[in-house]
């Protein structure tokens, strides 16, 4: 029985060959995949470093507007290239800038030409900026998850379109947030990119529709002798407007939400 009883445990007892076996296999995670996003680290902090946001502020741009909006007439596909290039570049690398160029989209290109410019380059700059953080961030995030942040995956994972939704037709949360956020839960690129396009469509167009009258903002402004602010263009129609969008797309979530407490109890 003795003989048995050793058999039995030392049939049980692990093989080390086995162990290194399996750890051979395991699947290995490149280190590579640290060089996009440490790249756009490196190139935000060289925009920074250059002064690039005080270029894009909105008293900058005022100020060259005359300029811009010349060179545009003249040159209106190479004035289009640069300033979609110059778009993707201000989301990949978080700069606070999104909302005046947007403004700007409509006063230099028109409601709808600069609306669908602003929407395209923010959806490829978001993507890029989500791609180069997912890989990353999830692996830094994960092990230090709690029983907070697991649920809140799960919660994203069962409904981010919903939530990516939501969050782009409200922006309570800054855009560079929302670009990244998702990489803690492994969203799909087709969900993360099909929200943040139908999702930009209401605020971009309605931000580019504000930019036609920025000479008369401009002219306001002056006469009030303050200085000019994004405030100065965000009028309450338009606030409302986007709030209601809010509420009418968390309907579907809520409402998931409700028939799935049901179930439980």
């Amino acid at each position: 029985m003795n003989n048995g009883v050793r058999n039995g445990a030392e049939g049980a007892a692990p093989n080390p060959s086995s162990r290194r076996s399996d750890a051979d296999h395991a699947p290995r995670r490149s280190p590579w995949r640290f060089v996009p996003f440490a790249l756009l680290v490196v190139g935000g902090a060289a925009c920074y470093a250059f002064g690039l946001p005080d270029y894009l502020s909105l008293t900058a741009l005022v100020h060259h507007r005359e300029t811009l909006s010349t060179y545009v007439d003249s040159y209106p596909l190479r004035a289009g290239s640069a300033f979609f290039a110059v778009y993707v570049a201000v989301v990949v690398f978080s700069i606070p800038a999104a909302s005046v160029l947007t403004i700007f989209s409509g006063f230099l290109f028109g409601c709808i030409t600069g609306g669908v410019i602003a929407i395209v380059a923010a959806t490829l700059g978001s993507c890029l900026l989500f791609l180069a953080a997912r890989g990353v961030l999830g692996d830094l995030l994960r092990p230090r998850a709690g029983r907070f942040l697991e649920r809140l995956a799960k919660g994203f994972q069962r409904n981010a379109f919903l939530y990516l939704l939501i969050l782009r037709l409200a922006p309570i949360f800054p855009f560079f947030i929302v670009n990244i956020a998702p990489a803690f839960f492994d969203v799909r690129l087709r969900t993360f990119a099909a929200a943040t396009l139908i999702g930009i469509v209401p605020g971009t167009l309605a931000y580019a529709w504000l930019g036609r009258s920025l000479d008369d903002v401009i002219a306001r402004s002056a006469a009030t002798g303050g200085e000019l602010t994004l405030s100065d263009f965000a009028t309450r129609d338009i606030s409302l407007g986007l709030a209601a969008l809010a509420l009418i797309a968390a309907l579907p979530l809520a409402f998931k939400l409700i028939q799935s407490r049901r179930k439980t109890v």
